[in-house]
């Protein structure tokens, strides 16, 4: 009489589960795929006049590739990638084998640094080097010039060279952490044995560190070439002052001439779209195979380290000047120039005219008070469901054996092949055309939001969800739990430390993402991010300064206290 019930649970808990895969599929088809087929249609469609229908034409792509200038685009984007990644890739590779191969001193200290650059947003980053390194009034070219009585230019971050410079800083943390894991995971017995057979460092490095984590060096360069290709802050506000256009400005000023050029701009969406699929489409394959260089075994290793004698105190200043230059030089430039009544290179005299009106006008300007919470609000909300539909998702993926669940896998992966300003050009369209009443106000904003990050969130999820072990929810489903009391009291605990590590990168980075909502965002709905270009764009610069300082301590702040609850949700969960 027993197994009937029981049968009755199991019958119910399986329908359950189709149900739910039949949700998370509308959702992902939905956010994602929708705005995809939009842009499509929107490259295909033209309009006689602003109150005309839509016409379908191929008149668009005709007048893109007959264009010169949009070849000329698509190399400058290519060149801006290849020479930001080599940057950030160069540095980021140096700084994790000193940290994780070297007897550098302070190296705990560097992983912890590390972090912080998070809470720089991309567009304060670019101000601030503006300022250092402008060949007009840059900091750097003022003191120097002064110094040497000369009108040289010595810097000057209005070319393709400042440019590269300036994005490859800010895309160096990231190849950092990724480069430092690689290095953790390797076997270094093998570096052990090359250096006792006398091997030079320079070789060992060259043709058995690197050569053993190619896959993940691969990985970390496409990473870098991808996120190049799709940046929009650093082309944007360093290279349209200098006529040096790529995609994505290229999308930017199509959309936002008069009148607006949307075929055009979705033509250019395209093409990017096109670039990066095959950037990510060879990361998947190289992913695929990335067995064959595997060093790890059963085998207990301990990481080695090698010894660089005095060396160690230069690799120890390098990387302290690396992380200044990186995190605290933009802050320093920002504070100084939030301090003064209007812009000026630090000297004496400039001491004398300190000033918190700047501040003053942050705090009492109403629409700044209003971005901020939006900013916050948006975060909130776009990490909590983020992370509670990729939980779901991440189950599904890892824990039954629907067919076809890895569809869902690949429709939630989708959007990392959007830019933000593409996914913001995507969804205008979308709901220009499919008016469900999102249009001009702040709830587009969080369609973005929840789109773009779904990817990160699930790679979060998935990283907990396959490290807990399907007993576990068996033996409470044997014992006669429903599926969603099971998931609520069981995997959800459990995946706590990585939920929370994903529910706080996905809030950092919303409250920074500036290219998809300056194309989205209308009065009323703005974000910190916009009201940063749109004060840029007005020559506010002191007013600017002191509202990135506010924002970036406000993000500082939120970093900490989140992190002080995740280790202790961490310990806790791991009683």
């Amino acid at each position: 009489m027993g197994a009937k019930p029981n049968s009755l649970r199991k019958e119910r808990n399986v329908n359950f589960q189709y149900i739910l895969i039949g949700v998370c599929i509308v959702i992902a088809l939905y956010l994602a795929v929708l705005p995809l087929i939009f842009l499509l249609y929107g490259s295909f469609t033209t309009k006689e006049t602003i109150s005309s229908p839509n016409v379908l034409t191929f008149l668009n792509y005709i007048e893109a590739y007959s264009n010169w200038q949009t070849y000329a685009l698509i190399w400058n984007s290519v060149k801006f990638a290849l020479g930001t990644m080599s940057v950030a890739f160069v540095i980021g590779t140096f700084l994790a084998w000193v940290t994780e191969r070297t007897n550098t001193p302070f190296k705990s200290v560097f992983f912890s640094l590390s972090i912080l650059p998070l809470v720089t947003p991309g567009i304060l980053f670019a101000v601030s080097w503006i300022m250092l390194a402008s060949p007009g009034s840059g900091i750097f070219n003022t003191l120097l010039q002064n110094l040497f009585n000369t009108d040289y230019v010595f810097f000057n971050v209005y070319s393709l060279g400042g440019m590269i410079f300036v994005e490859g800083l800010l895309y160096s943390p990231m190849a950092f952490l990724f480069m430092t894991a690689a290095f953790r995971a390797m076997d270094p017995s093998l570096e052990e044995s090359a250096m006792m057979s006398g091997a030079k460092l320079w070789k060992i490095v060259y043709h058995v560190t690197l050569k053993g984590i190619w896959p993940a060096v691969f990985t970390v360069l496409l990473l870098l070439f991808v996120s190049s290709m799709e940046s929009f802050e650093i082309p944007a506000l360093l290279g349209l002052p200098a006529g040096y256009n790529v995609l994505t400005s290229g999308i930017y000023r199509a959309i936002n001439s008069y009148p607006p050029n949307v075929g055009l701009g979705s033509t250019y969406s395209v093409s990017l779209l096109v670039i990066l699929s095959v950037g990510i489409y060879f990361q998947t394959k190289l992913a695929n195979k990335g067995s064959k260089y595997s060093t790890m075994t059963g085998k207990a290793f301990r990481p080695s380290q090698i010894d660089l004698g005095k060396w160690r105190y230069a690799t120890a200043g390098i990387s302290l000047v690396y992380f200044f230059v990186v995190m605290f030089l933009p802050f320093l430039v920002l504070l100084w120039t939030s301090l003064q009544p209007y812009y000026r290179a630090p000297s004496l005299s400039a001491l004398e005219t300190l000033t918190l009106k700047n501040y003053d006008y942050v705090f009492s300007y109403p629409a700044i008070g209003r971005a901020f919470f939006n900013s916050f609000s948006l975060a909130i909300l776009a990490a909590t469901i983020v992370m509670i539909i990729t939980a779901v998702t991440s189950w599904i993926i890892i824990k039954t054996r629907i067919r076809w669940r890895y569809m869902l896998d690949n429709l939630v992966s989708l959007p990392l092949v959007f830019p933000g300003i593409v996914f913001g050009l995507a969804l205008m369209i979308t709901y220009l055309n499919f008016n469900i009443g999102v249009y001009g106000t702040v709830w587009i904003l969080l369609i973005l939001y929840l789109t773009k990050f779904l990817p990160m969130g699930l790679r979060y999820n998935t990283t907990s969800m396959i490290q807990i072990h399907k007993e576990l929810e068996e033996s409470a489903l044997m014992s006669g739990a429903q599926w969603l009391s099971m998931f609520r009291r069981i995997t959800i605990p459990l995946l706590i430390p990585g939920f929370v590590t994903g529910w706080i990168y996905v809030a950092i980075m919303t409250t920074r993402e500036l290219s998809g909502s300056v194309m989205l965002y209308s009065p009323g709905s703005e974000v910190v991010s916009v009201v940063i270009w749109e004060m840029w764009d007005n020559g506010q610069f002191t007013q600017l300064s002191a509202l990135g300082v506010i924002f970036m301590l406000s993000l500082l702040l939120i970093v900490i206290v989140l992190q002080i609850i995740s280790r202790k949700l961490g310990i806790k969960q791991g009683k």
